[in-house]
């Protein structure tokens, strides 16, 4: 373990969605407030939506805190499940015993619980985690939660959480009354170089570390890059640069270092060789006032036609020829 060789007293790249080491960038900031702000002012329906490793869970886990004392919450994260049984596992969340009971029973069960924490001016908030996995029928019935409001306030506040996928199903015809509901939305965007060396610093720094950072600038770069700026890639690397660093007793992970980490941790290399196929249609549909149409062009694909079968080498040249358009949009 590198703890001691680093000066560190806990492990500061763990896996559990700690909210002591949620580091808030401009971005996460902005997505805490919102939700927040929305809870406060009785919005009723709210959605965070980022991609996988944003560091949503954390998140909530962060609002759950705040709330703690002052709110009746409950955080849902098992949302492969029916109507029935999401009921049953929230009223299991609350506290509230709900037997064996039929859907219609452990309704009326939880509209009683409601009115109860209402009549004594708590409020109560529910959390769904993953919620990108909810089929529609469930979300029907999370949006039916919503309906038990006063003349003058919401008496539930629900925080759905998940993948892009749930933006997805929220904006379907199938969800449009539960979409027309969600008065704050918000997400998640990846750190930049610079916010990952400050996330670094911060998660060290928290769990004991005094002083520099011991990567070298080239390092630090090398790591933000390969992670692209997402949390949970963050740590992966540094955890594992950190576990070389101290098995080769050096205490200034270089660049060296981190090459051979990435070269581990990349997946590409376990993969079996099999020629990629590009999807028929366009992956990407942007606004036409981007003209990206026009930068959406490859040496292997006109429109939508593929000119033969690509090689492994071709297909990774057009996917970074890809990524780079994208980065270049993303700045204009």
């Amino acid at each position: 373990m590198f703890l001691e060789f680093y000066g560190l007293s806990e492990q500061p790249f763990g896996v559990t969605p700690d909210p002591r080491f949620l580091y808030l960038s401009p971005g996460h900031r902005e997505a805490l407030a919102s939700i927040y702000y929305g809870i406060e002012v009785g919005r009723g329906f709210m959605a965070l939506v980022a991609k996988p490793g944003m560091g949503k869970t954390t998140l909530l886990f962060q609002l759950l805190e705040k709330f703690r004392h002052n709110a009746r919450t409950a955080f849902l994260f098992q949302t492969q499940c029916s109507s029935r049984e999401f009921m049953r596992l929230l009223l299991a969340e609350l506290g509230v015993e709900s037997r064996d009971q039929d859907f219609v029973s452990t309704h009326e069960e939880f509209n009683k619980f409601m009115l109860q924490e209402a009549h004594a001016h708590r409020r109560l908030i529910v959390m769904i985690d993953e919620a990108q996995n909810l089929d529609a029928s469930v979300m029907e019935t999370v949006r039916l939660l919503s309906d038990f409001e006063t003349p003058r306030t919401k008496l539930l506040q629900i925080i759905l959480s998940g993948q892009p996928e749930l933006a997805d199903k929220l904006a379907s015809k199938q969800l449009v009354q539960l979409r027309q509901r969600v008065s704050v939305l918000t997400g998640l965007t990846p750190l930049s170089v610079e916010e990952t060396r400050k996330y670094i610093e911060y998660r060290m720094g928290i769990a004991g570390h005094s002083g520099s950072l011991p990567f070298s600038d080239e390092a630090l770069l090398a790591m933000a890059r390969f992670s692209e700026g997402i949390p949970r890639n963050i740590n992966n690397v540094c955890f594992n640069v950190l576990s070389l660093g101290c098995a080769l007793r050096q205490r200034m992970i270089d660049l060296k270092i981190v090459e051979e980490v990435i070269g581990d941790l990349d997946i590409k290399q376990h993969m079996t060789e099999t020629t990629p196929v590009l999807p028929s249609d366009p992956p990407f549909h942007m606004p036409a006032s981007r003209n990206f149409s026009k930068s959406y062009e490859s040496p292997y694909v006109a429109g939508n036609d593929v000119h033969g079968a690509l090689t492994p080498a071709e297909a990774r040249a057009y996917m970074s020829q890809l990524a780079a358009q994208l980065r270049d949009w993303k700045r204009n």
